[in-house]
């Protein structure tokens, strides 16, 4: 491959932070690709669950990433042909996957499929580890925070809203639990890249987390790329 990678900005950050729903509006405002890694994440413990593989099978879930069909477009993200989109948001399938991807061998067989997605006009993919592993390079890396309790309410309002049942306290529980399982996972753990520009969202609407994203794109794009 020759001259410079399409242009790109990583977010990451912990589990229900908002960094999904930014990464799509700014993907959205400037015209380029998306990568939801957590999707990728979630595919493969939606397809380990009906596979029968248990969480500490590395090899056999290896196997399930590697082998996975999927699709992304505008009206959601599908596997085998089947609409999946409602399916990977189910709490059981996102602890699953929280687990799956602290495996080495899951994260080595989705790694190039990821840096796939880098291509022109430019990418904005959101995770856990895409501006210190995946996209080390990245022209600008997010790491977006908010409170345990902020991400709870969250979680709960959306799954509410999408007809799931949701107890507050459970998903508190759950996600502390989630944070440090990411946090102290020994392969790609959930850390802040060190040229990472920390934003809290706790107390921010989507439209401001954007703007402010926005913002910090347009001063790094007015500086030459190296």
């Amino acid at each position: 491959m020759t001259g410079k990678p399409a242009p790109m900005i990583a977010i990451d950050g912990p589990t229900a932070s908002g960094k999904g729903t930014i990464a799509a509006r700014v993907a959205g405002q400037l015209g380029w690709h998306l990568l939801d890694s957590g999707a990728l994440y979630r595919l493969t413990a939606l397809a380990c669950l009906e596979q029968g593989i248990p969480a500490d099978d590395a090899a056999g879930a290896a196997r399930a990433a590697a082998a996975l069909d999927v699709r992304f477009d505008a009206h959601g993200v599908s596997m085998a042909g089947r609409d999946v989109s409602a399916d990977i948001r189910r709490e059981e399938v996102g602890n699953l996957a929280s687990q799956v991807a602290a495996l080495a061998p899951v994260r080595a067989a989705l790694l190039d499929r990821q840096r796939a997605f880098r291509r022109a006009p430019g990418l904005v993919a959101d995770g856990r580890d895409m501006g210190t592993v995946v996209f080390p390079d990245a022209d600008l890396k997010i790491f977006l925070v908010a409170s345990a309790e902020a991400r709870a309410q969250r979680r709960y309002k959306q799954l509410i809203e999408k007809g799931f049942s949701a107890n507050l306290l459970t998903l508190l529980r759950d996600l502390e639990a989630r944070d440090a399982r990411d946090t102290q996972r020994a392969n790609a753990p959930l850390a802040a890249a060190p040229d990472a520009l920390v934003l809290d969202s706790s107390h921010l609407s989507i439209e401001q987390t954007v703007a402010q994203v926005m913002a910090w794109w347009q001063e790094r794009a007015s500086v030459p790329r190296a």
